[in-house]
């Protein structure tokens, strides 16, 4: 039965030149990527979230991440009240505020 079935025959020890080096490249390249295309974005997004929540202040016009827009009237460490319409008030955590409107947005909507 030995005819069906070829011989199997080791690889010598020695690896090809080159061959360790191109493997380096390759990963510091993928390295360079990812940093590039995922890292440092995300970070930059990061950022710019926490700058906007720390400026919040009482007047500003606001959009949350659910999409509701309203002017804030009042600020704590931790929570926002929003005034979403005349007499209407909803409280928010700062981390929902996705956005900062400039003035007179909800004027003229």
């Amino acid at each position: 039965m030995s005819f069906f079935i070829s011989d199997a025959m080791a690889q010598s020890a020695t690896a090809p030149a080159g061959g360790a080096g191109f493997e380096w490249i390759f990963l510091v390249g993928f390295l360079v990527i990812f940093y590039l295309m995922i890292w440092r974005p995300q970070a930059k997004r990061a950022k710019e979230h926490k700058n906007l929540i720390g400026g919040l202040s009482v007047g500003d016009e606001v959009v949350t991440g659910g999409g509701i827009l309203g002017k804030i009237k009042k600020v704590t460490d931790e929570f926002i009240v929003l005034e979403v319409a005349d007499g209407q008030e909803l409280k928010f955590q700062k981390g929902s505020v996705v956005a900062a409107l400039p003035k007179g947005t909800l004027k003229a909507i």
